[in-house]
């Protein structure tokens, strides 16, 4: 969660979202080192990463409670359906890569989702470039942002996608996807059409790809994979069949130095 310390950096472009007052979180001043929100170093190409893939989620224990910032009540909404809203969005990348979103999970910036001052967490939504046309559908897991105007803050590979990258901020529409309950437990896993695996390092040599394959699994206790994209080799965890333990496994290999590890969404086979 972002501690209200920061209020400061709402008038920077990039990411404009911080915590509710009743955030618990304590400041952790290394990631603050950057002044202004910036795009990774290096990144990594987006073009992969597909949109996410709605599905039923019961509301997150954690950033669904009312809160009252700066004077303002911000009310969560109740009854998202048909939920539609048109404003500017921001996007936000390297500051908060690999810290805690609102709801305890972990900022990925090249995961496909968002931070939304009101929607139930998490949520999905499509969200429309009024400017250039282009859509994206991204899952809310943050509050924010909280510049006046702004009604949306895009992760970097959403950003890109929807090219508010170039610009900054766009002219967005929103539209809350509405996802009934499943009856049982069984149901509620059986509907999930994906598989996730976890991209880990890449590397020009199929053979070093294989050595660093063996280790990730030993480390991590998990199946790996590699895939061949030109000259390149991506080693990556999986497929997990269950978001939650490749969630899971995220927050691990990151807490193990792999900061620049995502989750990769594809459809089962």
């Amino acid at each position: 969660m972002r501690i209200i310390l920061l209020l400061i950096s709402l008038v920077l472009t990039g990411c404009a979202s911080e915590p509710p007052k009743n955030s618990t979180d304590e400041p952790n001043a290394g990631r603050y080192q950057i002044n202004n929100d910036i795009a990774p170093d290096m990144p990594i190409s987006v073009k992969h990463i597909e949109d996410s893939h709605p599905r039923y989620e019961p509301k997150s224990l954690y950033g669904n409670k009312d809160y009252t910032l700066l004077g303002k009540d911000y009310p969560i909404v109740k009854e998202p359906k048909n939920f539609t809203q048109e404003g500017k969005s921001s996007w936000y990348g390297k500051k908060f890569h690999g810290h805690k979103t609102s709801n305890g999970e972990v900022y990925d910036m090249y995961s496909m989702s968002a931070a939304h001052k009101t929607l139930p967490i998490p949520s999905y939504v499509k969200v429309t470039n009024k400017d250039n046309g282009k859509t994206a559908i991204v899952r809310v897991n943050d509050r924010g942002p909280f510049h006046e105007g702004r009604i949306i803050d895009l992760s970097f590979a959403a950003a890109t996608k929807l090219d508010v990258i170039k610009t900054g901020t766009a002219n967005v529409k929103i539209e809350y996807i509405s996802i009934d309950k499943p009856k049982n437990a069984h149901e509620w896993h059986a509907i999930d059409p994906n598989q996730y695996y976890i991209q880990m390092v890449a590397l020009k040599s199929g053979h070093g790809a294989t050595k660093a394959a063996e280790k990730l699994q030993k480390k991590f206790n998990s199946p790996t994979n590699i895939i061949k994209s030109n000259t390149v080799y991506r080693v990556r965890l999986g497929p997990f069949l269950d978001r939650d333990i490749a969630d899971a496994t995220l927050l691990e290999v990151k807490n193990n130095s792999y900061i620049s590890a995502f989750i990769i969404q594809e459809l089962k086979k």
